[in-house]
């Protein structure tokens, strides 16, 4: 499973596609099958905005039990981000699959050290 992710050129806010826009939250963006062409066609769509959006590209994600996370460290920060305080940005909004980003297991190309982003 895949999801399309880019950051936005007028500010830098992290963004997901779903269905023909960009979004801010992970928790609203399109999953693509590992198979799927509609997600090559996703990126190639975001690479024809280059005044909207900088770099789109496919992250893996994984299933857990509240749903889908990245896969990678870094991906989970981003969908979090910014990690400058707890309050601050998307980690600030308490929902389950903000949760279940924040808990979840493995670092794929990473150093591994997931306490970055849990809360104690």
């Amino acid at each position: 499973m895949k999801a399309l992710t880019a950051n936005r050129l007028l500010d830098g806010e992290v963004v997901f596609w779903n269905e023909g826009r960009w979004v801010e939250q992970f928790s609203d963006a399109q999953l693509f099958d590992d198979a799927d062409p509609a997600g090559e066609e996703a990126v190639a769509t975001g690479k024809s905005q280059p005044t909207v959006i900088v770099e789109p590209y496919l992250i893996d994600l994984t299933e857990t039990e509240a749903g889908p996370v990245p896969v990678s460290y870094r991906e989970r920060i981003r969908a979090l981000g910014p990690t400058n305080h707890p309050t601050h940005g998307k980690q600030a909004e308490a929902n389950a699959v903000n949760a279940a980003i924040a808990h979840a297991e493995g670092a794929a190309r990473s150093t591994g050290r997931l306490d970055l982003i849990r809360r104690k």
